[in-house]
């Protein structure tokens, strides 16, 4: 079942990518990059490593709906739906992007791999984290949880009045 969860993985990654280049609006695109990393973080939670998966699920999914409502809120067409292009140099593009995904696919395919040696450990979260901190391992979880505190408090600083708080109670009489 793994393994064909695993396929179903990777063509949907490769789908969203591709719609990536193929939309023609910013909104589409950044939901269809969304969806490309969603399929990315279902492979890694298959790989075993649940909490680096779920860690890009739920970054990419605030980063593209941050991505999302500046859209909205600074575009110049109205919520980036306006037909666009997301690449110049289409055959250029083409040629590097095929050569690349050809060259990777290729080294999948070609490289004599080494066979594991050992165990896999216990927690492979842990080993990661471990290798990736060292010993600053708490130090980086304390860090986030107060950057995270950070940005909570400042947007919640930085907007003291609703949207509407200029006009009072008389929303209608507000345009003139």
């Amino acid at each position: 079942m793994g393994d064909v969860l695993a396929w179903v993985f990777a063509v949907g990654a490769l789908v969203c990518g591709f719609l990536v280049f193929r939309l023609d609006s910013m909104a589409r695109v950044t939901f269809a990059l969304l969806g490309a990393f969603l399929f990315v973080g279902a492979e890694v939670v298959l790989l075993g490593l649940a909490y680096l998966g779920v860690l890009v699920v739920l970054m990419m999914i605030m980063e593209m709906v941050v991505m999302a409502v500046f859209m909205v809120m600074y575009m110049m067409n109205p919520a980036g739906l306006m037909p666009m292009s997301m690449y110049h140099n289409k055959s250029g593009a083409l040629v590097i992007s095929v050569g690349t995904f050809a060259v990777l696919a290729a080294g999948i395919w070609l490289v004599d791999w080494p066979a594991r040696t050992g165990a896999a450990p216990p927690d492979p979260t842990r080993v990661l984290g471990e290798a990736l901190m060292g010993p600053q391992m708490l130090t980086m979880i304390v860090v986030g949880v107060a950057l995270f505190a950070t940005i909570i408090s400042a947007v919640v600083l930085a907007a003291p009045r609703g949207r509407y708080d200029r006009f009072g109670d008389d929303l209608r009489g507000a345009r003139r």
